[in-house]
């Protein structure tokens, strides 16, 4: 995902506050869910926005900043006065907006997004923008429903209900008046009601409930939960109607369907480890019969060979110039650049990825390829980053294939 190029005549942009200091975990905005920084996860949403002509990361932190570069971030440099334990998030905001004028004068929009919520996606910032617009309010924010029974004190300090009347019989939870939380992750804001209160409640206010799950990052329990919801294929970075149109799925070989390392014996033969997730998964993928599909690699290796026989794929080996190979390969099945999804780990894939309609990595990948994937797949290669790949685009086929019934 190279950097963007705003246009002057863009009317919104994304800013991310990520100060280096966090006191409660250590380096948080640099830590991996889903084998992506929190920093990264958040340029990434922002940037997959089509609402949002460009990402801007505001930090006092060095590394920050390159990460954050590497997933296409313009870079602010934050104020030290600005980042301490005391600074509000809206003082940050304010000090980048002259910053961002630069570059976009007609800016009169503005998203916030917050690093620690790490499932948000570039649909749930565009909703909750068009909610906006469509209530022609002069803010919103993410929320999600919540259906809990509340509790308060009386005068007495005995138990009191707040939604709901004790004293009465109990209600179905669905029959509760409609009452939503703070999702915490997105903020957007009318560019002029905001620089004159200098709040970003600042007049009237649109809702917009997100359906991902509700979890802010504050301890490394929350990492753990969140990278297991991750790993389980349930927050997948890419739509689910961008996934329905793949129609064909090309895959490198070292890196992808393996761990990147080959164990050689005194003789020199070789040998890899793969995964037989990935093999569950692409079996899945070959079965449904929607997929061209096929293993392409540089290597002359015979192990690719009977890898792609084991799992019934076509297989190109020995390929020098992948673009040139992809370019026949798809025309003789009447299709197109549009219609791939390719997958690659490193820098020799980086023509096919850039020329590719949907590009995925491992987690593992080489940065270059990190910053350039369109889709960074929550594990490692060998390690069950093709079947995570799967798992994520038959869900996707999922209500489709139900609604041909």
């Amino acid at each position: 995902m190279p950097q963007d190029i705003p246009s002057a005549s863009a009317t919104t942009a994304c800013i991310i506050l990520a100060r280096g200091g966090s006191k409660g975990v250590p380096g948080k905005n640099l830590r991996p869910v889903g084998g992506v920084s929190l920093i990264g996860r958040a340029v990434r949403a922002g940037r997959a926005a089509e609402q949002v002509a460009a990402v801007y990361v505001s930090t006092d932190d060095a590394e920050i900043a390159v990460e954050a570069a590497l997933h296409g971030a313009r870079i602010i440099d934050r104020p030290a006065e600005l980042s301490g334990d005391t600074a509000t998030s809206e003082s940050g905001w304010l000090h980048a907006v002259p910053l961002i004028r630069e570059d976009l004068p007609a800016l009169d929009k503005l998203v916030f997004l917050q690093c620690t919520s790490p499932f948000t996606t570039g649909a749930d910032i565009d909703g909750c923008l068009a909610e906006m617009i469509a209530k022609s309010t002069d803010c919103a924010l993410s929320v999600t429903e919540d259906h809990s029974f509340l509790w308060g004190f009386d005068a007495e300090g005995r138990g009191v209900g707040i939604n709901h009347n004790e004293r009465e019989q109990r209600k179905r939870r669905q029959d509760l008046p409609s009452q939503f939380c703070e999702s915490g992750a997105i903020y957007s804001v009318r560019l002029e009601p905001f620089l004159r209160t200098g709040q970003r409640f600042c007049g009237s206010v649109a809702l917009y409930p997100v359906n991902h799950p509700p979890v802010e990052i504050d301890t490394l329990d929350d990492f753990a939960l969140c990278s297991q919801l991750a790993q389980a294929g349930g927050a997948c970075e890419i739509s689910a109607d961008r996934l329905a149109r793949v129609k064909a799925i090309v895959m490198d070989f070292d890196g992808v369907h393996t761990d990147n390392l080959v164990i050689t014996d005194q003789n020199g033969i070789e040998s890899v480890r793969t995964s037989r997730g990935d093999g569950m998964g692409l079996s899945h993928l070959r079965s449904s019969g929607r997929f061209a599909m096929m293993i392409l690699s540089k290597e002359r290796n015979p192990v690719v060979l009977k890898r792609a026989e084991k799992l019934q794929l076509e297989v190109h080996h020995a390929v020098d110039d992948k673009v040139a190979a992809l370019e026949s390969w798809l025309g003789d099945r009447g299709l197109g650049w549009d219609d791939l999804l390719y997958v690659g780990n490193d820098v020799n894939d980086r023509g096919a990825i850039e020329h590719a309609g949907l590009s995925a990595c491992p987690s593992d990948s080489h940065p270059e390829i990190l910053g350039i994937s369109d889709w960074i797949l929550p594990l490692p290669g060998g390690h069950g980053a093709l079947r995570a790949m799967a798992d994520a685009i038959l869900s996707a086929l999922a209500p489709a294939a139900e609604q041909d019934r």
